[in-house]
């Protein structure tokens, strides 16, 4: 029971952290103790709850054979993602379906003509050299005379050649770029099975490249994609495998990768610079404004509330005491439900909010069984303890076989349906899954509580 009430009340306050951090002020104002605040962390809101734009695009694959075509589309998402993603945007959303379209949600954007600007490009990958020692120096001064001037921008353009402050003081721009790149692939070291990643360029290419590595011996070739690093090597610092000799033919391996994940990361995004994926237009484009997607929300939410509360009053209406018991049981689902959708960040969508409705039906139909099971048992006549043991135990395969065909149900709907679906059967597996152990441990406990007491003596209050 005191393990059932800790977690209620750590659930209750990462749920809405604003009341303990205002009793956190209050303590910190009589004491001065200065105890650090909860992060309040925010729930992750769905584009029809938060507002934002959606584009659905389709894909032009005529130009790449039929075996190249999925992780074509699976590059051009991860390239998409990361270009958003520079842009500030939260949590998008970008799905893959029927072989060549690509949606894209941007929850929180107002302007559907940035996000086209941002979306339509097609991924442009470059290579760059590294600069010399004394140019760096330059222009790492440069950059800091150009700080130092703040956002003064007339006092900016005073200074002489001001634009090198723009640019990256540590590589330079070479003409090799996704236009003489052919592919790459990941192979393995027959040795120490260390993956190594193989890259090829068209003829073109390939004498951009011997001359590039030629006059680079022993320094290093930084790999872009749309602008960015090809990965994240921390700490703002960039991709770039070491030049050991000049390479002829148009064929490489870079060598050095210890992580095949990664290793994995570096082809697909390699390759995305190679093929010629292009979206063009949106074919369909839709734009929810923050104030319909607030009203559907409150909207959601009283429904949700009624809902819930006309349960409580079935079950203390019907059941009494143990409907009361269900009933506080039912509070502690619902704080430790929206715990975990914000500890994992579920997004939450209209159909999402379905399906935490629906479970709270579920969770209350295996306290009914239990109940129902229980009041038989007392009925003949055996021991309140014994009646609560056993319609446990008699009610659990009915409460098992009911949970798990929905479950089947709700983990076909998650593999195999589109965004909304999969937001719905989300929320109702875990809402499903916790149910359980509200109905089976928490429920139980809290009938436990009475066995020996003077009130398991009062017929009516149990049937």
């Amino acid at each position: 029971m005191l393990f059932i009430i800790i977690l209620a009340v750590v659930a209750g306050f990462f749920c809405f952290p604003k009341y303990l951090n205002q009793g956190i002020d209050w303590a910190n104002k009589i004491s001065g103790l200065g105890i650090y605040k909860v992060s309040e962390k925010e729930f992750r809101m769905g584009l029809d709850l938060k507002g934002g734009v959606r584009l659905e695009y389709q894909a032009e694959l005529k130009d790449i054979k039929v075996e190249d075509r999925s992780s074509a589309m699976e590059g051009l998402k991860d390239v998409i993602e990361r270009r958003i993603n520079s842009f500030g945007v939260a949590e998008p959303q970008i799905i893959v379906s029927g072989g060549n379209r690509l949606m894209v949600e941007l929850p929180g954007v107002e302007n559907i003509e940035d996000a086209k600007k941002w979306i339509g490009q097609t991924p442009w990958l470059e290579f760059l050299e590294e600069r010399n020692a004394s140019d760096t120096e330059m222009m790492i001064a440069k950059i800091k005379e150009v700080q130092a001037a703040g956002n003064d921008f007339e006092k900016i353009q005073l200074i002489p050649d001001w634009q090198l402050a723009l640019e990256n003081p540590y590589y330079k721009k070479t003409e090799l770029n996704s236009r003489y790149f052919k592919k790459a692939a990941l192979n393995y070291n027959q040795t120490s099975n260390d993956p190594i990643i193989e890259i090829e360029f068209k003829d073109e290419g390939a004498k951009l490249f011997e001359q590039i590595t030629e006059r680079n011996i022993g320094k290093t070739l930084a790999i872009m994609l749309d602008g960015q690093s090809i990965i994240d090597v921390g700490e703002g610092a960039i991709y770039a495998p070491k030049i050991d000799e000049k390479i002829s033919g148009g064929k490489a391996v870079i060598t050095g990768q210890k992580d095949i994940k990664e290793a994995k990361t570096i082809v697909l995004r390699l390759n995305q610079g190679a093929l010629p994926v292009q979206i063009g237009q949106p074919i369909s484009e839709s734009k929810i404004g923050p104030t319909l997607g607030k009203v559907s929300l409150n909207d959601t939410l009283k429904a949700g509330l009624l809902g819930f509360l006309i349960i409580i009053i079935f079950m203390i209406a019907y059941y009494r005491l143990p409907g009361l018991l269900a009933s506080l049981a039912l509070i502690f689902y619902a704080f430790l439900l929206l715990a975990i959708f914000k500890l994992i960040s579920v997004t939450l969508t209209l159909a999402g909010i379905g399906g935490i409705i629906l479970s709270i039906g579920m969770a209350i139909d295996a306290n009914i069984l239990i109940f129902t099971r229980m009041n038989e048992e007392l009925k003949q006549g055996k021991s309140f303890e014994q009646s609560i043991e056993e319609g446990f135990n008699r009610a659990w395969p009915a409460i098992r076989d009911g949970n798990a065909t929905t479950l089947l149900v709700g983990f076909i709907l998650l593999f195999l349906g589109t965004s909304f679906v999969k937001g719905f059967a989300t929320t109702l597996n875990i809402g499903i899954l916790l149910s359980m152990f509200t109905a089976i441990v928490v429920t139980r406990t809290f009938l436990r509580l009475f066995v020996g007491t003077k009130l398991e003596k009062i017929t009516w209050l149990w049937r």
